[in-house]
Formats: structure tokens, sequence, C-alpha cells
């Protein structure tokens, strides 16, 4: 599966920000890994709390709620689905299903 990747420094200096980058992969069914990002604030052992996104968002739309929620001594994940924000984009649009 062919993906693109946004370069790192485009997240440079983005307003209220602060978060460092968390990455995994996945098999991409296709024989190759798809590389996914995530936020990841809070202490380790607390209780989650899980930020998805829809389309057309990505975790930045939690930049305001990730500080209150590990305030608060609560542990965020806000991952970014694959094709949006940090994570790789796969380049075609049959590589878009639910499969």
């Amino acid at each position: 599966m062919e993906t693109l990747r946004t370069p790192d420094d485009r997240f440079d200096g983005l307003p209220d920000w602060p978060f460092s980058p968390h990455f995994s992969e996945v098999d991409d069914g296709d024989g190759g890994r798809l590389r996914i990002h995530h936020v990841d604030e809070g202490p380790v052992d607390a209780a989650p709390v899980l930020c998805m996104h829809g389309e057309p968002s990505w975790s930045y739309l939690y930049r305001h709620m990730i500080p209150v929620f590990a305030a608060e001594g609560r542990r965020v994940v806000a991952p970014d689905l694959v094709g949006f924000g940090r994570s790789d984009k796969p380049v075609e649009q049959s590589d878009y299903t639910y499969a």
C-alpha cells in the first residue's frame, strides 16, 4: 500500500499543542506497515479518557480538553485515525474501506 506521511516539521509551532508525539505501527493488509499517531498524556496507570475524532478532524480537536483531563489525574489518549493528522495517509481511495 502506498502511503503519504506529513513531515514532522509541519506540526512545529502549532498553537496550544505542547504534546509529544507517540506512534504505533499496524499491518496495512498489503504486506506493509501503517504508522498511527496518538497523544498520551497524564499518569500511565490512571483511568483513561479516550478522545476519538471524526472526519475531517484529528487529535488537535482536543487540544484544550487534554490538559484539563490530565490535570484531574486521568490518562488521556487521543489517536489520529489512519489518513488524518500525524498518522500515515494511504494514497488510493480504494485503500479506505471498512474491511
